[in-house]
């Protein structure tokens, strides 16, 4: 019994941490903002990607900042964590 209790919590904890776990390069609505099509295979240009980067929160910024200087995050984002860690100094 206290193991189906256990595997019970264990995957109650897991349904409700893993959308809070989940970074900002995996959350599709705060990319969209950065590519020109729905289907978010094409960058904006650099002074419109700027524009975008900017006009998030700066707890964001660091966020995406930070996930883009993790080897293991930034290789499916390589174009973009390129474009971010050109702008990585500005503030």
């Amino acid at each position: 019994m206290k193991i189906k209790a256990v595997s019970l919590a264990a995957l109650a904890f897991s349904a409700l941490a893993g959308p809070a776990l989940a970074g900002a390069l995996d959350a599709v609505d705060d990319l969209a903002p950065f590519y020109t099509d729905s289907s978010m295979k094409t960058l904006k240009p650099m002074p419109e990607f700027k524009a975008a980067f900017m006009a998030k929160p700066k707890p964001m910024r660091e966020m995406i900042m930070r996930e883009c200087n993790d080897a293991a995050m930034s290789k499916p984002y390589a174009e973009f964590c390129a474009n971010v860690n050109a702008l990585g100094g500005m503030k």
